[in-house]
């Protein structure tokens, strides 16, 4: 990774992303007397620090930016996360939530010398109660395991490609989504109550199993708060009766285009599908040579949609949705006939991300949002940035809600600068577009620097007072999210630019 000037109000300075920058924390190595404690707390096997068992800790899935813990505790039950939490605050020492580490935004990237709480031991259902529509469970349950908890009558509806193996604590810090968030919508919608540890070690419930409670919607801003406000211990969650009917189907055409105004004709004539998603020529060629589907490898575009409700519902509904694919020049349909090819279209679509690195030795995962209604003309701009910098962009992503999910695809460390330059600039044209820099993986370390691009100073200093409004020292999850080094009890004041970051020279972190 190279260096880079960042822009700062009154000056501008040189850093190296990958290290944390947080002011009060780098003089904190860990002492003797708090990792005494810690293995008093967990256990002598549930403290990890020796240097190789660190290295499975230093990053998520996200693997640019790498930094070493002082320590990694596994917790295994609230109240040691509580325990851990107080210690650390009691030392002043950072530390940073983690689930399985399948995040691709560097949210879960450590503090060097602070301490990773790891939840992967708390796996426990605590309770199933299909008659109210709720599942409790800890916060290292995977996303599958809820759905096969309350199954075959129910379903956990968010389903993100990674949900085999990511947890519901990671999915709550970043309201992750899925394939099925179109008709269903994201982890938000779904959590009911949290059981959380503040950074001072305090334990608060957040919500219930109601749907809604008087006051503040303290649940609605932990959820997405990407472990800077705490950590969760105990999650409540809805979970819905799994429809009479699923009819799923997969659309081939020669453009993304054609694909593009197929997806605004179908919802703008009313028509909700459970999900809808598109895949490029470059993703398909991918995901087929891994999973051998059946997909075929010269198609420009693959449409799959998927109907669920009553029987009678889905079969009008789906007449309609074939009618519309062969208007727009589908150059073929393929219905699922039974569970198993339904399966086969899902694993192909679901194996994008992994499947990449069979046409890429390397590759850059980006996380934009766009109105749908810009699908077609932004996934022009993508390709003519691509053809710009002579690198290959292959394109997976939620077409119902625009949330695109753009693959830059590069050869060796010699690219990789230029390709995290070019994934900057497709988040450019999602904003530019009227959306978002992020639609499900979060901001973490790797999106900060471009939430100005979304926010002003005071939208940023709001945010700010919340977050010290949870943890007034810092010392949860610090360096995330924000664009610059921040601490509480700062006095806002209006952005002035750095003349570097005005001539394009310098950008913020």
């Amino acid at each position: 990774m190279s260096f880079r000037f960042v822009a700062y109000p009154s000056s501008a300075v040189l850093v190296r992303p990958t290290v944390s920058n947080i002011a009060n924390n780098d003089h904190n190595p860990l002492s003797r007397a708090l990792l005494q404690g810690l293995r008093a707390i967990c256990g002598d096997d549930h403290v990890l620090t020796d240097t190789i068992q660190l290295r499975t800790y230093e990053s998520d899935g996200l693997l640019q930016y790498r930094a070493k813990p002082g320590a990694v505790v596994l917790p295994g039950c609230a109240e040691e996360v509580r325990d851990v939490v107080r210690a650390c605050s009691d030392a002043g020492v950072p530390w940073v939530a983690r689930g399985a580490g399948s995040g691709l935004s560097g949210g879960a990237l450590p503090v060097a010398e602070g301490v990773v709480i790891a939840i992967t031991r708390m796996r426990r259902v605590l309770e199933v109660d299909l008659a109210g529509g709720r599942i409790v469970v800890e916060p290292g349950v995977t996303n599958t395991e809820v759905s096969t908890a309350v199954g075959p009558t129910h379903f956990y509806p968010p389903d993100p490609s990674s949900q085999i193996v990511c947890s519901i604590g990671g999915n709550v810090a970043e309201n992750s989504g899925g394939a099925h968030c179109f008709k269903y919508g994201f982890t938000t919608n779904y959590v009911t109550g949290l059981e959380v540890v503040l950074a001072d070690g305090a334990v608060v419930q957040l919500g219930g199993k109601e749907l809604d409670v008087p006051g503040y919607d303290l649940l609605g801003a932990f959820v997405g708060s990407e472990g800077t406000l705490g950590i969760c211990t105990k999650i409540t969650l809805r979970v819905i009766p799994v429809p009479e009917a699923i009819k799923t189907m997969v659309a081939f055409f020669d453009t993304t285009n054609q694909a593009g105004e197929t997806v605004s004709e179908i919802v703008s004539g009313g028509v909700v599908p459970g999900a809808i998603e598109m895949m490029d020529t470059l993703t398909i060629q991918a995901a087929e040579q891994a999973v051998g589907a059946g997909f075929p490898t010269d198609a420009g575009a693959a449409l799959i949609v998927e109907l669920d409700g009553s029987q009678d519902e889905c079969d009008a509904r789906f007449d309609e949705v074939v009618a519309i694919c062969e208007a727009n020049g589908a150059t073929s349909i393929r219905i699922a006939q039974d569970d198993a090819d339904r399966a086969a279209i899902w694993r192909t679509r679901k194996a994008a991300f992994a499947a990449m690195g069979r046409v890429s030795p390397n590759y850059f995962v980006q996380d934009g949002v766009i109105p749908r209604t810009k699908l077609p003309e932004v996934l022009v701009r993508i390709r003519e940035l691509a053809d710009e910098y002579g690198m290959r962009v292959g394109n997976v992503f939620h077409a119902g809600d625009g949330n695109l999910h753009p693959l830059v695809c590069y050869d060796g460390e010699e690219e990789a600068e230029r390709a995290e330059e070019l994934s900057g600039k497709i988040l450019e044209v999602c904003v530019d577009a009227g959306g978002s820099i992020t639609g499900e993986h979060g901001v973490g370390v790797d999106k900060k620097r471009h939430m100005p691009k979304m926010f002003d100073e005071p939208d940023l200093a709001a945010f700010q007072h919340l977050r010290c409004a949870f943890d007034p020292r810092g010392l949860a999850n610090p360096g995330k999210v924000m664009p610059t080094p921040r601490l509480c009890g700062e006095v806002p004041g209006p952005y002035r630019a750095h003349p570097l970051e005005r001539d394009g020279i310098a950008e913020r972190f």
